[in-house]
């Protein structure tokens, strides 16, 4: 059975809004930076985004969705953490979905279990949802989890977790709460506040076996470092480094949003973090030829799509 842990209120705000500050975090230079210096980053950050990160797929209509947010409708993002190495096109370690309601001023995180089983769009087959981004990248992806909550997508945001360590290291260090204690043979992690370069931030992150919540636990710790990479790049000190974090996600950030989407979902879209509401898919594992599934069933499938058609 799928374990959902309990976490505080105040907890989840600070650690769920992470995924949509991540994409946008470069436009924080507007704020930070002054003259012809924040000419430079804002004009450095414009390219990266519609030359490098901007990425459209197929299984959404580019189009239909900036009348979407021109008219400041909801929308409905795929968010994407990606494990990819060299000679390895890798697997969707996270996938959720947001759903911004600007009407409301509501924004909704739900996350999808990665070895949930469902069709693979295109294939013919079921298979554990995340292995759809391994056989036909974002595309498939997007359409995979259209057709599994039947609902529509509007952008997808696909970052590799493998840019952690770039982007720790740009930074410097950063510093996560660690709340278990471990020794995984190169590193100790002591309870408390827990300094990290990149190299060991990315030994932190990978970590499941001796996490008595498995992947749940390891899917914190994600948003851990997440969070922890928000607060140091939005410090005043980290300005002058802003160029490098640009260079750095540009590598490992991808988005169908152009520079202008994500500037207008920074102005009209803010206030949707004003009342925030998270959720964990459930289900019931079980092997199927030696393999592990989380099996989901038809009323968690519908209750999910009601909660963000609304």
């Amino acid at each position: 059975m799928e374990r959902v842990k309990m976490v505080s209120r105040k907890e989840r705000k600070k650690s769920k809004k992470l995924w949509i500050k991540i994409p946008l975090v470069i436009i924080l230079v507007l704020l930070l930076g002054g003259g012809g210096y924040a000419y430079s980053i804002y004009s450095n950050a414009k390219n990266t985004v519609n030359d490098k990160m901007h990425d459209p797929v197929e299984a959404i209509d580019t189009e239909a969705t900036k009348v979407k947010i021109k008219d400041v409708e909801p929308l409905n993002i795929l968010l994407l953490g990606v494990d990819e190495r060299d000679n390895d096109k890798g697997r969707s370690d996270a996938m959720m979905v947001l759903s911004l309601d600007p009407k409301n001023k509501e924004m909704q995180l739900v996350s999808i279990p990665r070895d949930t089983r469902t069709a693979i769009a295109g294939k013919g087959f079921d298979d554990k949802i995340n292995h759809a981004y391994a056989f036909g990248g974002s595309d498939m992806a997007v359409t995979t989890v259209e057709n599994f909550l039947a609902i529509n997508l509007d952008y997808y945001v696909r970052m590799n977790m493998e840019g952690l360590e770039e982007l720790v290291d740009q930074l410097g260090t950063i510093t996560v709460y660690n709340d278990i204690t471990w020794n995984d043979g190169k590193y100790d992690f002591g309870f408390g506040p827990t300094e990290m370069d990149g190299d060991k931030t990315m030994h932190f992150v990978r970590m499941r076996k001796q996490d008595p919540d498995g992947d749940f636990g390891r899917t914190k710790r994600q948003r851990q470092v997440i969070q922890g990479i928000v607060n140091k790049g939005a410090s005043v000190a980290s300005v002058p480094k802003i160029n490098g974090v640009i260079d750095v996600l540009g590598n490992n950030m991808a988005t169908n949003m152009d520079f202008d989407d994500m500037k207008q979902l920074l102005s009209d879209y803010r206030d949707t973090t004003k009342k925030f509401a998270d959720y964990q898919m459930k289900g019931t594992g079980t092997m199927i030829d030696g393999i592990y599934y989380l099996m989901v069933s038809d009323e968690e499938v519908e209750k999910v799509r009601g909660m963000i058609d609304g």
